[in-house]
């Protein structure tokens, strides 16, 4: 890790130092340091706005731009999606600079001019996307496989959160042992459910601790096709042998896949 790193993350340690305000989710010297922020932003009719800012600083930053997660309660998807948008656009004018602090400073500052609209209860946010029946819709696919879940309930619970916020639809499918998860959506939202996947902690350890998930696995990922099918919903099934999950993925034109990837799991 570069020493500029090194003192800023010192530094946002130092600066969000109330309860919660900042946890970092992992270092590593391949794939850089991944942290959140929980901070607040004044939104519209003055009300302060809670948000979970995530960062990815990849190992030549700041050379180049922080990855960034926006959450918030009160806030759509689509909101969240035009905050992070806004963010990065910020980001690049402080290109080789440490620019964390100053990027929440800035939404601090900013927010409620971002959003523009007064908030009129998200409706559209629960519509399913009429592009999600066309070919050319920019829809990718990703088959994860997880070794083992032990707060299975919780963890559920977290995958299918994550999913919704994410507007990801698919599966978490249950067969003996295998447990394995297919989603559908755009590519950057999938890419932003791994980091959470992979960054929080969603499971407990053998001495019931909270821990992050470590063996996850993409066994495969691709633009989908149109002999696939769309996946209106994100759905959790229980499956009571092999022949009936096969039947679920020769349903939704992925029999090639499951061939190549599910099976070599029981073997």
């Amino acid at each position: 890790m570069a020493e500029a790193v090194r003192e800023e993350l010192s530094a946002l340690g130092a600066i969000f130092c109330g309860p919660n305000e900042w946890e970092v989710l992992s270092l590593s010297e391949t794939d850089g340091t991944v942290f959140r922020i929980l901070t607040r932003a004044e939104g519209f009719m003055d009300a302060d706005i809670p948000l979970q800012l995530v960062f990815h600083l990849p190992v030549n930053y700041p050379s180049c731009l922080p990855g960034i997660v926006v959450n918030s309660e009160h806030l759509t998807r689509a909101e969240c999606e035009i905050v992070k948008e806004k963010l990065l656009e910020q980001a690049e004018t402080l290109l080789s600079e440490p620019m964390v602090h100053e990027l929440v400073l800035w939404i601090q500052q900013n927010l409620r001019h971002i959003l523009k609209r007064p908030e009129t209860g998200g409706g559209s946010e629960k519509c399913t996307s009429a592009a999600s029946t066309t070919v050319d819709d920019g829809l990718w696919m990703t088959l994860l496989h997880l070794d083992h879940m032990r707060a299975k309930t919780k963890y559920v619970k977290t995958v299918e959160k994550w999913a919704s916020d994410l507007r990801l639809t698919g599966r978490l499918m249950f067969m003996g042992k295998i447990i394995l998860i297919l989603l559908q959506g755009d590519r950057n939202n999938i890419k932003e459910y791994l980091i959470l996947q992979k960054t929080c902690k969603v499971d407990v350890d053998s001495s019931g601790k909270k821990c992050k998930e470590k063996m996850i696995s993409v066994l495969f990922e691709t633009k989908v096709q149109t002999e696939h099918k769309r996946f209106l919903a994100f759905e959790v099934k229980e499956y009571s042998s092999l022949d009936e999950l096969q039947k679920e993925f020769e349903t939704a034109g992925l029999k090639k896949l499951f061939s190549e990837f599910v099976l070599r799991l029981v073997k």
